[in-house]
């Protein structure tokens, strides 16, 4: 287990293959940069394991499921690099996700904004609930959802990557998401997703490794470049979120 003052990040191992992270902020979830770097080294971690056959990634707690960005800590960059390196933080996860050995599915038993869609996007599947709604503000607050785009048009097409950011401050449903590719399964509560999970998990695990790292590979071809492809956005992000407009835009949603 890894701990801050700034919520935590957890790595538990099953006896039948399962590695399961879980993350937790107070503010909803959302990942300080603090976060991000554990979650990048434990699903590194988790997915060196020996033991380890599929990993669930999740998040505590039964409202959202990962907020994005922390506000306040954008409002605290003053300058192109310290953006580039937060936004940064955020690739780091991504590419951790695509290059992990091990078919990581999501639980996503709420709400899903910004960079919480992204997490979901680098998942291999999604089991959600029907609360589960997403959101992509970026946009909102003058920035853009740059950095996590890939992963999103990768698995839900541009039109519908189109829709999600223009209308930035509108939440789209579960069963949206499903119909896009984003969610594989929605389920109507939590329990009913929890059952469907350890049902999946303990099946996966349960089938050849290599099949599975064979797998892994085919569902990330063609993603070869996103080590310097997310760097590059990183930096455009980082340097947005300098302007006066997304300034305003930050202090502006966190005095609501």
């Amino acid at each position: 287990m890894t701990d801050s003052p700034n919520g935590h990040v957890t790595l538990t191992h099953s006896s039948d293959g399962v590695a399961t992270i879980s993350f937790y902020h107070p503010a909803q979830n959302s990942l300080p940069a603090n976060l991000l770097q554990q979650l990048t080294d434990v699903i590194t971690q988790a997915g060196k394991h020996p033991l380890t056959r599929v990993i669930v990634l999740k998040s505590e707690g039964d409202r959202t499921f990962c907020a994005g960005a922390s506000f306040d800590e954008l409002l605290q960059i003053k300058d192109k690099q310290a953006g580039a390196v937060f936004f940064s933080g955020f690739a780091n996860v991504i590419n951790a996700c695509r290059k992990s050995p091990k078919i990581i599915i999501a639980r996503i038993q709420g709400k899903a904004v910004g960079g919480g869609v992204g997490l979901a996007a680098a998942a291999d599947y999604c089991l959600a609930t029907e609360a589960a709604s997403i959101k992509l503000s970026e946009l909102a607050i003058g920035i853009g959802p740059f950095v996590i785009s890939p992963a999103v048009t990768r698995k839900i097409g541009l039109p519908a990557f189109s829709q999600l950011t223009i209308c930035a401050v509108d939440f789209q449903s579960a069963r949206w998401a499903q119909d896009k590719g984003l969610y594989n399964e929605v389920y109507a509560d939590i329990a009913d997703l929890d059952e469907a999970l350890t049902s999946l998990t303990i099946k996966l695990a349960s089938y050849h490794p290599e099949a599975l790292l064979g797998l892994k590979q085919i569902l990330w071809e063609g993603t070869e470049n996103w080590d310097e492809l997310l760097a590059e956005r990183a930096a455009i992000s980082g340097e947005l979120v300098l302007s006066e407009f997304t300034q305003q835009a930050l202090n502006g949603f966190l005095k609501k």
